[in-house]
């Protein structure tokens, strides 16, 4: 038997070179239609540029449902949110619009989302201020109303005057003056109101008042601790405030206290405020009460001076489609200052809106808010109880930062403060991820449990253009580029100060 000859012939040779010799058509067949698809070996034909390999190539199959693929490659285009709301931009994953509609995405079950609360993180001019006043701007067209709850670099108020509003400017020497002891819509027709009704007022009312006066009290120091604030202080401030508004000598009509009165009668008490505290005399009230009356008058000799120690002199228009107060002028004074004006300010502007008409929507804008959060414990608290009533009151509160860091450093790492500060951003499940440095977006990452991917894009994607962010939408991520109007462009501007370097 003759041997078949070994090895490749002059056209195999000549065909792995790219050269084909010229072979005799074959007829076609009759009665058959020639194939549509051919098999391919699953290495491939072993021609330049049909993909043959030498080996063949493991692969690793795996089985899940559509929902689940999204977890475990979270940048295939997540499903689309529904086209309601504000136009922020373009999905960059899908190509098409992206909205955003935070108390609509609450009422919506396919959206993963059970809160409106917004926290935006980005480092200084990636964006993060140009996108807050633009998405603002937007949901105004659909009955929103803002409210600045403090400006530190009165960067809305370009955003106001193109609305018509002014905006109040507080700070020393300004005509501005802020009461955050004013009893807000609860107190008004308070000579016609039940028994009942009185009480449960009067019940917000003095929670709300406490709460103020233990942040503003706990945010001063002795020696390395803060001043502590326990349920004998707050007894004798909640009983004092009673005697100062009348409430406790059951008067049809209550009187406004301010903050500095509420100082003095603990300094010079009354045999009636001594007895209901429960104090045998006025010099044990007096010794009890030290620390107490000292960090009250280190507050209104020093940082509250001028400021929230008088009778409010404003009087807001809560029909305009915006309302902020500019704290620029409170920069020398140094952070803690600024602190204590946006705590005041929230407490203050929590008392405006405690009775509002059904569908009065708003949003509150936080900016700068570590400088609160800073002040101890309870300013984390008082922030963290108006995350958590959002829902209920049907507004969406809207945190800016610039990294987590800026929360987190609230206090020891085991302490309260910096639980509860963690805690807030499960209260907010609408996050907007601009731009970092890559040691900070590692930190993002690891902290909202994201992974290398969303990593990789916050310390590279949204750094190489202005606007890109990361929306974290529940569970669901969308690379989302802002699209700014040009009308909304020249408000929404913050770089006046520096383009005289060009």
């Amino acid at each position: 038997m003759r041997t078949p000859p070994r090895g490749r012939s002059t056209a195999q040779l000549l065909a792995d070179f790219g050269h084909d010799l010229p072979t005799k058509p074959e007829p076609d067949r009759p009665g058959k239609e020639p194939y549509l698809f051919h098999e391919s070996p699953r290495r491939g034909r072993r021609r330049p540029g049909r993909g043959w390999s030498p080996a063949r190539t493991p692969v690793v199959q795996y089985r899940m449902t559509s929902d689940q693929a999204a977890a475990w490659w979270p940048f295939i285009a997540n499903p689309p949110l529904p086209p309601t709301g504000a136009q922020i931009g373009i999905d960059e994953l899908s190509g098409g619009s992206f909205y955003a509609d935070p108390l609509g995405w609450v009422l919506d079950d396919t959206v993963p989302v059970t809160n409106p609360n917004v926290i935006t993180f980005g480092k200084p001019g990636g964006g993060k201020s140009t996108n807050t006043k633009n998405f603002a701007t937007l949901m105004m067209d659909f009955g929103y109303k803002v409210f600045v709850l403090g400006d530190p670099k009165d960067e809305y108020e370009p955003l106001c005057r193109a609305f018509g509003v002014q905006p109040f400017a507080v700070g020393p020497g300004m005509s501005a003056r802020i009461n955050p002891l004013d009893f807000g819509p609860l107190g008004d027709g308070w000579d016609t109101l039940d028994r009942i009704e009185a009480q449960r007022r009067a019940g917000i009312i003095f929670r709300r008042w406490l709460t103020l006066i233990r942040g503003l009290v706990g945010s001063q120091f002795v020696g390395e601790q803060r001043v502590p604030f326990g349920p004998t202080d707050a007894r004798v401030v909640e009983a004092a405030l009673a005697q100062l508004t009348g409430y406790l000598d059951g008067h049809h009509t209550l009187h406004v206290t301010t903050i500095p009165a509420l100082w003095q009668l603990l300094a010079n008490p009354t045999d009636q405020l001594v007895t209901e505290c429960r104090y045998a005399s006025t010099r044990q009230f007096l010794d009890e009460t030290r620390l107490l009356r000292d960090a009250l008058g280190q507050l209104v000799t020093g940082a509250l001076a001028g400021l929230f120690d008088a009778p409010t002199t404003i009087a807001v228009d809560w029909t305009a489609p915006i309302q902020s107060f500019s704290l620029s002028r409170l920069e020398p004074l140094g952070d803690e200052a600024m602190g204590i004006a946006l705590t005041c300010l929230s407490s203050w502007g929590r008392a405006m809106r405690e009775i509002k008409a059904p569908g009065d929507l708003r949003i509150n804008i936080r900016d700068e808010m570590w400088k609160q959060m800073r002040l101890g414990l309870e300013a984390v608290k008082s922030l963290d109880a108006d995350m958590r009533f959002s829902r209920r009151d049907g507004e969406i509160q809207f945190v800016v930062g610039h990294k987590p860091g800026d929360m987190l450093t609230v206090g020891e790492s085991t302490s309260a403060a910096t639980a509860i500060a963690k805690e807030l951003l499960n209260l907010a499940d609408l996050k907007i991820l601009h731009g970092q440095d890559p040691s900070v977006a590692r930190e993002l990452a690891d902290l909202l449990e994201l992974g290398p991917i969303a990593e990789h894009l916050m310390a590279d994607w949204a750094t190489q253009r202005k606007g890109r962010a990361l929306w974290c939408v529940g569970k669901q991520i969308y690379k989302v580029q802002t699209v700014l109007h040009p009308a909304a462009a020249a408000f929404t501007y913050t770089n006046q100060a520096i383009d005289g370097a060009r």
